[in-house]
């Protein structure tokens, strides 16, 4: 019996003592309820007006479970070191070799290594599903197992698929972070119980993203599988780390910071106008596409010490989407 059918046993078995406990359906109902209230209570900081909507039809799930390669008609690459380390003074170069990526046993294995490549001192590698699948709202989950120690940043994310790769004078495609980040899951290896949730965008972005951080207490993300997502509909962002609501994101909870004047440097006048338009606004109503990466160093973590072991491997037990079934 496969790991995913015993979740799901478990998952049965323990409805099922929660009804017979209770002694009747009424019983049990009123449990449940309660329960929920209480957990929204102690996981999110929102009030009591907060969406929570239920995704329940399914329309992509990688389950990982053909050996080799990744589904390259999920899944492509990006490789090497990027602008500065991919924006974030990053050390790693990114591969598609199977010595970094590769699909074993049910599971995406990302591993990061320790190894001279390319002018690096590390590799790892970097999925991403742009062009491949994308969607506007629903629920974004992923069940994985996280490497940790000093500088290392696992992550769990999306962009906008109207990000501008190259400078050009499409009025239709733009810079990051004007359209749009969301990162479902990012955890700085230093710290193995504590995960984050964010919003990147114009005028909340980089260092000042809107987020917020879960601690699992008594849990790791390195020694057991934690499930990852979000359910994000009009003008609302939820996080959920095991089903558990910790945080929603709406766009009252925007910063109203001044626009930086440079952009007029490197900007046509139209691009100008219209990003100036765009500053401290919500950017989360076109498509997006997944990302599931392992960086090492940069601005999240710092960069590995001594004590920091390699090799180290992401698990990733599987990536689903779901989109409302009313609409």
């Amino acid at each position: 019996m496969n790991s995913k059918n015993i979740i799901r046993m478990k998952t049965k078995i323990f409805k099922q003592n929660l009804i017979s406990r209770k002694g009747n359906l009424v019983l049990g109902f009123l449990s449940l309820v309660l329960l929920v209230s209480f957990t929204l209570f102690i996981g999110c900081s929102t009030d009591e007006n907060q969406t929570v909507a239920r995704f329940t039809e399914l329309v992509m799930a990688d389950e990982f479970d053909v050996d080799g390669a990744p589904n390259s008609d999920i899944w492509s690459y990006d490789i090497g070191t990027g602008v500065n380390g991919w924006g974030n003074e990053e050390l790693q170069h990114y591969t598609d070799r199977p010595e970094n990526v590769t699909v074993q046993n049910g599971m995406l294995l990302i591993t990061v290594r320790e190894e001279a490549f390319e002018g690096s001192k590390y590799t790892s590698a970097r999925l991403l599903t742009k062009g491949k699948f994308e969607q506007k709202y629903g629920r974004f989950e992923a069940r994985m197992r996280l490497p940790s120690g000093k500088g290392l940043w696992p992550a769990f994310w999306m962009l906008g698929n109207n990000i501008e790769e190259e400078l050009d004078d499409d009025l239709d495609t733009y810079k990051w972070p004007f359209c749009g980040e969301i990162d479902i899951m990012e955890n700085a290896g230093s710290q193995p119980t504590v995960v984050s949730g964010a919003v990147h965008g114009p005028g909340y972005s980089g260092g000042m993203p809107i987020s917020k951080k879960y601690d699992l207490q008594n849990k790791r993300v390195d020694t057991g599988f934690h499930v990852y997502g979000i359910e994000w509909g009009p003008e609302y962002v939820n996080f959920y780390v095991d089903d558990v609501l910790y945080n929603q994101i709406i766009p009252n909870d925007l910063t109203d910071n001044p626009f930086p004047e440079y952009y007029e440097d490197i900007l046509t006048e139209a691009e100008y106008n219209l990003y100036k338009e765009k500053w401290n606004q919500w950017v989360y109503d076109q498509p997006f596409y997944m990302l599931l990466n392992v960086a090492v160093g940069g601005l999240f973590d710092g960069s590995p010490n001594e004590n920091t072991i390699f090799p180290q491997t992401m698990l990733v037990d599987y990536v689903r989407v779901y989109k409302s079934s009313i609409n």
